[in-house]
């Protein structure tokens, strides 16, 4: 029996604010400056005191963004930075990632979220096909970089990460081992997770690839945790029958990107981002 893809549909009704504590996030105007505090896990003498990230595009992802958040869910935000011009002439490069937890942030440089992109990272290329209430900041800088999203896009490097995405989370799953009762329901909450997980790049990354156009919320949300429970309870052959369909699909279908992602014109972008930010920071 042939394991269904989930459906995915566009469209979600949740927003929030960056930094913000709270579960159900309230409006908030569409272009901030946010102070974010650096992650324990970086140095401590480049943090010696807080500065404002200058918030280029950031939104609201993840579980939430799919449909698949529970009650107990955290909210996951994503966004876009970019230090002053000046910061990237010195002996020392500007930190490139700022990753916190409690809130959960991720924030990248300009440069290194186009890196990631180009290279079709699921995570990165989400934030700019988000439905427009998940996005939180919207700068002018940010709309441009959401209207050349297709430039990223090429067809070999969107098969190579969608699928390496959901190989990586069949593996963690197929090296599980015996587990000590008292450990299973942790377990068996952490499988059903990467299930889960398996199942969403599967569908999206397919819809991609034959397409050209990533939909976030998935149609069926009901039926993807159900999918993750039935592989949780033990049946771990219907995740290899689904990634080894995603795999001959990929491989066989026509697909609607072209085999080159548009450098040029991310270069375009990038490059006018440092321009705008060139007399910043300077003594």
């Amino acid at each position: 029996m042939r394991d269904s893809v989930p459906t995915l549909a566009a469209g979600c009704d949740i927003s929030g604010r960056l930094g913000g504590p709270s579960r159900s996030p309230p409006n908030r105007p569409a272009t901030r400056l946010y102070p974010v505090r650096p992650p324990h896990s970086l140095p401590l003498e480049r943090h010696r005191e807080e500065k404002p990230m200058h918030v280029l595009l950031s939104g609201v992802v993840g579980s939430t963004a799919y449909g698949l958040a529970g009650p107990g869910s955290d909210i996951d935000r994503l966004g876009v930075f970019a230090v002053p011009t000046v910061e990237l002439h010195g002996l020392r490069r500007p930190t490139e990632s700022v990753v916190t937890t409690a809130p959960d942030v991720t924030m990248h440089e300009a440069a290194k979220w186009c890196r990631l992109a180009l290279n079709a990272n699921p995570t990165a290329t989400e934030l700019l096909w988000l439905p427009a209430e998940l996005y939180e900041v919207r700068t002018e800088l940010g709309e441009r970089l959401i209207a050349i999203r297709a430039a990223f896009l090429s067809a070999p490097r969107v098969r190579d990460a969608y699928l390496g995405y959901a190989t990586r989370r069949l593996r963690a799953l197929s090296g599980a081992g015996p587990v000590p009762a008292a450990d299973r329901g942790r377990v068996r909450r952490r499988e059903a997770k990467h299930a889960r997980h398996l199942a969403r790049p599967v569908a999206q990354g397919e819809e991609l690839y034959r397409t050209g156009t990533v939909r976030i919320r998935l149609a069926d949300p009901a039926g993807v945790r159900a999918f993750g429970e039935r592989v949780a309870d033990g049946d771990r052959a219907a995740a290899r029958r689904l990634v080894d369909r995603a795999r001959e699909t990929l491989d066989t279908a026509r697909s609607a990107l072209p085999d080159r992602p548009d450098e040029p014109a991310v270069e375009r972008w990038l490059r006018s981002v440092r321009a705008a930010r060139w007399t910043e920071g300077v003594a």
